[in-house]
């Protein structure tokens, strides 16, 4: 089924750790890659982004740092945020995306704390690095064990776009794209 971007949130978790964790050499690049096309998230979308954990502004592409609500609080503590509750239940969100550092720590954890509570969760491969990538595909095969979908952040806005089944939008989401 496809996600409606009126009822999806798109989390980072420590992005700030991703951006300066030197030894991912490649991972760094597509990570950047993908973090580029966030504003469009948001701009073109109306999907709200929020950070959490260790954020920091200057490591992001000029223009995400607007898009982006940062909260106050950790991964582990994600789902404890009162923040984070009220504006996932006043804004009818459905859909959770999470990305961030490290996967098999905060980012796993808050992906089952979203399961547990009832929520659809998607998380972005491409925004999700594993502290140790010999963990990489045991965190992946248990949460695909609770339900949570892979993805990416290009894979996202298509299906954001198809789902909004808006001529313009599909547009610029494909111009973006190409």
């Amino acid at each position: 089924m496809l996600a409606d971007p009126r009822h999806s949130r798109l989390v980072l978790i420590n992005p700030a750790r991703v951006g300066s964790h030197a030894a991912l050499g490649e991972f760094i690049a597509r990570w950047r890659e993908s973090l580029a096309l966030l504003p469009a998230v948001s701009e073109i979308l109306g999907v709200d982004l929020n950070a959490i954990g260790e954020f920091d502004a200057a490591l992001l592409p000029a223009g995400l740092a607007r898009s982006i609500s940062s909260l106050e609080s950790d991964g582990l503590s994600l789902w404890r945020n009162e923040r984070f509750k009220t504006s996932i239940a006043t804004s009818n969100v459905g859909v959770i995306f999470l990305g961030g550092a490290f996967l098999e720590e905060e980012v796993f954890i808050a992906a089952l704390q979203a399961v547990r509570l009832g929520y659809d969760v998607r998380l972005l491969a491409d925004l999700s690095v594993a502290r140790s990538e010999a963990d990489r595909s045991l965190v992946l095969d248990r949460l695909a064990l609770h339900g949570v979908l892979t993805t990416t952040v290009r894979q996202a806005l298509l299906e954001w776009a198809v789902c909004l089944d808006d001529p313009d939008s599909m547009q610029r989401v494909i111009k973006l794209l190409s």
